[in-house]
């Protein structure tokens, strides 16, 4: 993998600070096809893989109860609010119902079990489609000690086998209380953030993988991004390439802006924060160069609040954080809970919050470890476990839902509440949201109670 940390191209805006940041806290993620890890010393070698099939890992879970999209009226705004980094038994170990594991095996067959690592410690893991084929290792679940975290010697040992404080995720915690936390969700894909985000707004990613060679990603530069061979299960990385500025790449967006009584916004952190980069239109030619680019895409995120205070939220909002505000590992903060609190909280306040659907995700893995084995759907996926939070007042209160969910679902709850066709596979195969655990349309829609205390207004 081609992994430089410079700019290129002949913009105006000022570079260096965001170069800094996401060559720290970003590629970090690159180098996990190499044989050697920072410092070199030698990466271990993983247990043999073998050759991956349709039936190498579990099949889909069928939905429970099939129920192909809400009834007319009861959802007319989708919130979808994407954080970093994280498995599902790194940030929801130990959550009551839900499947998680306290250990994990190694390459090498030793258990260990997973200690608890800081939002805030200062190290990250190779997390790329490379890396993910290792961790995964042929199902078994036992290859994430290949991957070194990017922290020289001070790595602790085992580093990815690791998982966040309660102390730190009660936020998380009390929104899946309260409503329905999915625990056999996954990525659509089988890679890290550029990737990831590309399935988020068009359910594929150009059959792309890693992340693009230099700086700045996507239409801002002249960045290349290199290409899998997508006739093999899981795919081949090959040495070909391909601009990372797509054009006339269908998305999501796309297809709203064929409805003129729909709407869509992409609230993202400003080009100075290395947040800037989790904005997937960046990669669309015909948003990041064209009108929608000064009025659907709005930075900062922040924004978002104020809009929704001013009675303002499109049909379908995707909204990602800037770094301080992510989960991303070598963040040095802990201030992605409160963050997501305060954006469920601005809608469950407004009068939108009967008519809403709130999921929370996490775009990837992050390296860290996870204990379930995903199905092999395509040359592409499906990715590590993810978390996945519903909010809505017609979720479910305090359910874990246990059926196999990607990101196609949300996708595809999303074509069916507006009545939009489906854009590539990830959505058409997903198992669909309104299958029979998450939502019930039959019920009144729930009150919302703040999770943030208010201070009194001062008298």
């Amino acid at each position: 993998m081609i992994c430089s940390c410079w700019l290129t191209g002949g913009s105006k805006r000022a570079r260096g600070l965001v170069a800094s940041a996401i060559c720290g806290v970003l590629l970090s993620a690159c180098g996990g096809g190499g044989s050697t890890v920072p410092g070199g010393a030698a990466r271990p070698t993983p247990s043999a893989r073998p050759t991956a099939t349709a039936s190498a890992r579990p099949t889909p879970t069928p939905s429970p109860t099939p129920f192909p999209s809400p009834p007319p009226g009861k959802i007319s705004h989708v919130v979808i609010v994407i954080q970093e980094n994280r498995s599902f038994d790194n940030l929801f170990q130990g959550y009551p119902g839900a499947n998680t594991a306290s250990s994990g095996y190694t390459s090498n067959g030793s258990l260990v079990q997973l200690q608890p690592v800081s939002l805030a410690a200062k190290y990250d893991m190779y997390h790329q489609f490379i890396n993910a084929l290792d961790d995964i290792n042929g199902g078994l679940m036992n290859g994430f000690d290949t991957e070194a975290g990017d922290c020289g010697p001070s790595c602790p040992p085992n580093p990815a086998y690791s998982y966040v404080p309660a102390s730190e995720t009660q936020p998380y915690f009390s929104m899946a209380g309260r409503y329905v936390l999915a625990d056999d969700f996954f990525p659509s894909d089988e890679d890290g953030s550029f990737v990831s985000h590309q399935y988020l707004i068009a359910a594929q990613a150009m059959q792309t993988y890693g992340i693009p060679a230099n700086l700045p990603w996507g239409c801002d530069g002249d960045s290349t991004v290199l290409l899998l061979n997508a006739q093999t299960i899981p795919g081949t990385p090959t040495n070909q390439t391909t601009s990372s500025c797509f054009t006339g790449e269908p998305t999501l967006a796309g297809e709203i802006d064929q409805h003129p009584n729909l709407s869509w916004r992409f609230y993202s952190a400003p080009y100075a924060d290395v947040g800037y980069a989790w904005n997937a239109f960046t990669s669309i030619s015909q948003v990041r160069n064209g009108p929608e680019w000064g009025t659907n895409i709005v930075t900062p995120s922040s924004q978002f609040l104020t809009d929704v205070a001013a009675g303002k939220l499109a049909s379908v909002t995707w909204i990602t954080p800037n770094l301080a505000d992510s989960d991303h590992p070598n963040s040095g903060s802990t201030r992605g809970p409160q963050w997501v609190t305060s954006v469920v909280d601005a809608v469950g306040e407004s009068s939108f919050w009967p008519t809403t659907a709130i999921f929370v995700l996490w775009d990837d893995w992050g390296g860290w470890y996870d204990h379930v084995p995903p199905a092999v759907l395509d040359y592409d996926g499906l990715g590590i476990r993810t978390p996945l939070i519903v909010i809505s007042p017609y979720a479910f209160a305090g359910r874990v839902a246990h059926t196999q969910y990607e990101f196609g679902s949300i996708l595809g709850f999303t074509e069916d509440v507006f009545g939009l066709a489906h854009l590539n596979a990830s959505d058409a195969r997903a198992n669909p949201l309104t299958g029979g655990d998450v939502f019930d349309f039959s019920q009144q829609p729930r009150a919302f109670t703040p999770f943030l205390r208010r201070r009194p207004a001062a008298r």
